[in-house]
């Protein structure tokens, strides 16, 4: 029987990888999303509790695919919790996909938006000359910078971390160092997934000098599938429309990096 994307499919944790105190990952069975392109995103129902938007961890394992989550509001923190042998509803894959280029390319994750620049690794050509840069607010909250590296190991690479206290890696910004990067190279691509604030400067930084650029945009969802309007960043609607958009088309978007919209929908600045 063919499977319907907009029904949950029960599926069933067999792993948890605690990545740092507040992060972890759900490994799970599930041919559909171990197989998604990178930047679809799928419908998570944490029952009891409530359902959200996430992006599709890859994993090693053939047939298998994962949720890194990090514990914040009721539902991350529920989905958090949920112990090998819990089961989780899952439906999708939804969304658009980064459209991927070769040649030099920069890929620039903040906290879980590292997720999709992990799957879209694994869609890099052995050619292609790629430098990852991992944000993160201290040592503690830095996760897959061994995995980049060994994801990456038959590339021309690097992966540089960059912490807000400076206790690891480069200290600041990971957007100062994104400034940084495109000031001294000419990268055919970035990709950028994180914090909107960060990925508004990340664009800033390359469309401006002309850069193909595109982000992974995060917003509140309800449905995922273009009927609640939760998730609309102007005229754009997130879940139907993205979640992938690029430089030019955000350049003109008069909301994404200025305006949010909170849990009953009123627009709120940043």
């Amino acid at each position: 029987m063919q499977r319907n994307h907009n029904h949950p499919t029960i599926v069933t944790i067999e792993k948890v990888i605690d990545e740092t105190p507040t992060v972890r990952t759900l490994v799970f069975s599930d041919e559909v999303m171990s197989n998604v392109l990178p930047g679809q995103f799928a419908m998570v129902w944490i029952p009891g509790v409530n359902e959200l938007p996430m992006s599709v961890m890859i994993s090693k394992e053939s047939g298998k695919a994962a949720f890194t989550v990090r514990k914040h509001g009721p539902a991350s923190t529920g989905l958090f919790n949920v112990k090998v042998g819990g089961q989780i509803g899952v439906r999708g894959p939804y969304g658009n996909s980064f459209d991927i280029k070769e040649g030099k390319l920069l890929l620039v994750g903040g906290g879980t938006g590292l997720v999709p620049m992990m799957r879209l690794l694994t869609f890099v050509k052995p050619t292609d000359d790629v430098t990852v840069l991992i944000g993160a607010k201290s040592k503690d909250e830095v996760f897959f910078e061994d995995l980049a590296n060994t994801l990456l190991e038959n590339n021309t690479h690097q992966v540089i971390i960059s912490t807000d206290d400076g206790s690891y890696g480069e200290e600041g910004f990971v957007t100062d160092l994104v400034e940084k990067l495109v000031n001294e190279t000419r990268f055919d691509a970035v990709y950028v997934c994180g914090p909107e604030i960060m990925m508004h400067k990340t664009v800033q930084s390359a469309h401006s000098r002309g850069i193909f650029v595109q982000a992974s945009l995060e917003r509140m969802m309800k449905c995922g599938v273009g009927i609640c309007g939760s998730c609309c960043v102007g005229e754009d609607l997130v879940c139907r429309d993205g979640t992938i958009f690029d430089g030019e088309h955000l350049s003109s978007n008069k909301e994404f990096g200025y305006f949010y919209r909170n849990k009953a929908g009123i627009l709120e600045n940043y």
